[in-house]
């Protein structure tokens, strides 16, 4: 069986996790946000080869995520997050959060997220209404979106609700467009 590109799918999801699913993507990330910027900051943080830090880092700066610029005091060059990098902290808090509620034994997590004006914790974005209320996963509803082609227009339009019986079978066959 062959290896999927999700680069090339029409997924946006997919899109992203071909370049943050990659084992050590979402940890250069996570060093880049503890404010990691030099290379040998990411090396001695991560324990990782140089080889691989230096494909990472690469494929970070190529998809937009982190920029190299010229260093200052005798280093060469520093690895900055962009405005799409720093767009991605929400998620990584997210994703943190989960990982310390599931993926921790008893003794807590590693180290805790602090605002630094004011020392409280930093707590994963809440999925609230304009009122406030929770936004649970009982309360999604999924709807076709303005790039939808013909599958999503079916799959997730007003038809699709009544159309259960419809409803591809296991394995189906690709549709043309990415299913989000």
């Amino acid at each position: 069986m062959g290896h999927t590109d999700f680069a090339a799918m029409a997924c946006p999801v997919a899109r992203s996790m071909a370049v943050l699913g990659e084992r050590w993507a979402m940890l250069v990330l996570r060093e880049a946000f503890y404010g990691s910027t030099r290379f040998d900051e990411f090396e001695r943080h991560l324990g990782i080869a140089p080889n691989i830090l230096s494909a990472r880092l690469k494929s970070l700066v190529e998809h937009g995520l982190m920029a190299r610029v010229p260093g200052t005091d005798g280093v060469r060059h520093v690895y900055r997050l962009t405005a799409k990098g720093r767009d991605f902290f929400p998620a990584f808090v997210a994703l943190k959060a989960w990982a310390d509620r599931w993926m921790t034994d008893a003794a807590g997590p590693y180290v805790v997220l602090q605002d630094r004006a004011t020392g409280a914790g930093i707590e994963p974005p809440a999925l609230a209404r304009a009122d406030g209320s929770p936004i649970t996963l009982d309360d999604l509803r999924v709807r076709p979106g303005p790039a939808a082609g013909t599958y999503l227009q079916r799959r997730f339009g007003d038809e699709a609700a009544h159309a259960d019986a419809a409803a591809p079978a296991a394995g189906a066959p690709a549709r043309e467009d990415g299913d989000a």
